[in-house]
């Protein structure tokens, strides 16, 4: 993934979520949060993901896409947009408090809730000060999903969902960090989304069939 900056206000005025995510197409043109530059992007061949944090963008391709063919065209769009002056995210009155399995925008899980137990309090603290401005600066954001039996649920988004090493970063930047300051977190867990289920599932099937077919080859020769 690649993250761009484009010295330009991203994310609307008054959204409570700190991030938007488009998986697909189709959820750069539903409500609640349509834009014109996601669907562009992601019509750009290799392109899998766009991932908008409140002064950045972070762009995800595939992994046989090769970065110098898919780049200046990217880099173009992006530049278009934002001397044009075009808005880039085009809110609806659509509630947008959910997100689905396309993406979309979620609620700030770091948030002050007043029902969160106190140690809930510290690791939301935690994520929200030393956390998530660290995982910003690599283009990807961290959500909060729970606290269950000593394990931190998180699941990290934009850069860091799809990075070779965001087990690395979970378990020796973010699980090491909580479990120094607070002391009943036992380990930290990466919660997969629908999106990432999907995918996954549909790899493994894909490695199954791989596997049928050496056999047959073997079997025939």
């Amino acid at each position: 993934a690649l993250k761009f900056l484009p010295s330009h206000q991203i994310l609307p005025k008054g959204l409570s979520s700190p991030f938007i995510e488009y998986l697909s197409p189709r959820s750069t043109l539903a409500p609640p949060f349509p834009s014109p530059l996601a669907a562009r992007l992601l019509s750009i061949d290799g392109i899998t993901a766009v991932f908008y944090g409140p002064d950045f963008i972070t762009i995800t391709k595939a992994a046989d896409a090769n970065w110098a063919h898919v780049k200046p065209e990217v880099f173009s769009l992006i530049t278009e947009v934002v001397n044009s002056g075009e808005q880039i995210v085009n809110p609806s009155e659509r509630d947008a408090s959910t997100v689905g399995q396309n993406g979309g925008a979620v609620p700030n899980s770091l948030a002050y809730d007043e029902k969160d137990s106190e140690v809930v309090g510290m690791i939301k603290e935690l994520l929200e000060t030393r956390i998530r401005p660290a995982i910003q600066e690599d283009g990807g954001d961290v959500d909060f999903c729970g606290f269950e039996h000593g394990k931190v649920l998180l699941t990290l988004r934009g850069a860091c969902r799809t990075c070779d090493s965001s087990t690395v970063t979970l378990r020796n930047g973010i699980e090491s960090m909580l479990m120094h300051y607070i002391e009943e977190v036992q380990g930290v867990t990466q919660v997969l989304d629908e999106a990432e289920k999907t995918s996954n599932e549909e790899f493994a099937r894909f490695e199954e069939k791989l596997k049928e077919r050496k056999g047959i080859s073997l079997t025939t020769a």
